[in-house]
């Protein structure tokens, strides 16, 4: 973390040695077919690139050429629980930063083109061979045309073959280009991207947070201006309007509290495309307790959860934790634990609301 973590790349042989595919390409091409999940195909002909979204039918992959396409399916952590285990293997990043992991399999001179990322990323092979070119270029200029975000051009700087287990991280902005070139077969790369929102981004975010949470100051309307006399010019901006929205806006709450609650709420919101899967059928309050005082519970692989020194954040809500602060950052941080009858009543009606929506599960993470 300290020579490389956003200074410079790095390849890693043998990363993960004997590593094993969390899911087959055949169940891949499965999940490609449902609507909850996030897919995208991508095909090359030389410099004709054609992008294609999900879900897919059965048989657009028996309609696949032999050579040069890639599919991409987003969230695998999601649905596949092997792959939310691999995603386990790097909180030594703060999960704040951590977003997903999200697999290619290509065929034979399959890739994505030229590109580069605005978040870190660590690029683990799985099946076939993968050879990455690499470049520190200043030039990230897109080309106009294309379905995907491609650099106009690439000046490569170094290439490397990755096999099974093999591992390249790459700081943002390093541009990239990824292609297959086994032989035969499929290559399979395995990406664990981070959370990078931009300063726009966070700044509309902050404003429509402030928007729901703040309360009436129960003030009355704006502007006040009982001393308002006749004016000839009525277009002109009066400038006790002025200052009464100034006046407004200097009561908006900047304090680092505020902040602080916000950018946990940020960190933690889910995705929109983001599918829950409450409990069917849904158990009592008093049912869910003996099975979850039995088998322990656990975060769905979708749920968010980061906690400070005052709260505790849950896709995308703030709960105060004043009492049974260890108990709730070791849930976050272990993302499962077992659970004593003796815990308060609000804490267990917390943990009923949180299995109803489907946020956690009974039974104890095998991560």
């Amino acid at each position: 973390m300290q020579r490389f973590w956003q200074k410079k790349s790095l390849l890693i042989r043998s990363a993960i040695s004997g590593f094993v595919d969390p899911i087959p390409p055949e169940a891949l091409f499965r999940l490609a077919q449902s609507r909850a999940v996030e897919s995208r195909l991508v095909l090359n002909e030389g410099a004709t690139w054609r992008l294609e979204h999900g879900p897919f039918r059965k048989s657009r992959w028996q309609r696949l050429p032999g050579r040069n396409w890639t599919l991409l399916v987003q969230g695998l952590n999601h649905h596949v629980p092997a792959a939310e285990r691999l995603l386990r293997r790097f909180d030594f990043v703060p999960l704040a930063r951590l977003d997903d992991v999200m697999v290619s399999v290509a065929a034979p001179g399959g890739g994505v083109g030229p590109h580069f990322d605005s978040y870190d990323v660590f690029l683990l092979q799985g099946l076939g061979v993968r050879r990455w070119a690499l470049s520190r270029q200043r030039d990230l200029r897109l080309a106009p045309d294309a379905p995907l975000k491609l650099l106009q051009q690439m000046r490569v700087e170094e290439s490397h073959d990755l096999v099974g287990g093999d591992m390249l991280y790459l700081p943002p902005r390093v541009a990239h280009d990824g292609v297959a070139v086994q032989e035969s077969g499929l290559c399979t790369t395995y990406s664990i991207g981070f959370r990078a929102p931009e300063s726009n981004e966070i700044a509309h975010r902050w404003l429509d947070w402030l928007a729901d949470t703040l309360e009436d100051c129960g003030d009355g309307s704006l502007p006040r201006d009982p001393d308002l006399g006749a004016t000839a010019s009525p277009a002109r901006m009066p400038r006790r309007y002025i200052q009464n929205v100034r006046s407004a806006l200097a009561r908006l709450p900047t304090d680092p509290d505020a902040v602080a609650e916000f950018a946990g709420c940020l960190a933690t919101e889910a995705k929109a495309n983001t599918v829950w899967n409450p409990p069917e059928p849904l158990l009592s309050q008093a049912v869910f307790k003996r099975q979850a005082s039995a088998q322990g519970i656990r975060f769905a692989a979708q749920t968010r959860a980061l906690y400070d020194a005052k709260r505790l954040y849950v896709n995308g809500e703030a709960f105060e934790i004043v009492d049974m602060r260890n108990f709730w950052r070791r849930f976050a941080d272990e993302r499962s634990t077992r659970l004593s009858l003796s815990l308060p009543t609000p804490v267990w009606a917390l943990l009923h609301s949180w299995y109803a929506s489907g946020w956690i599960t009974l039974g104890q993470d095998s991560a």
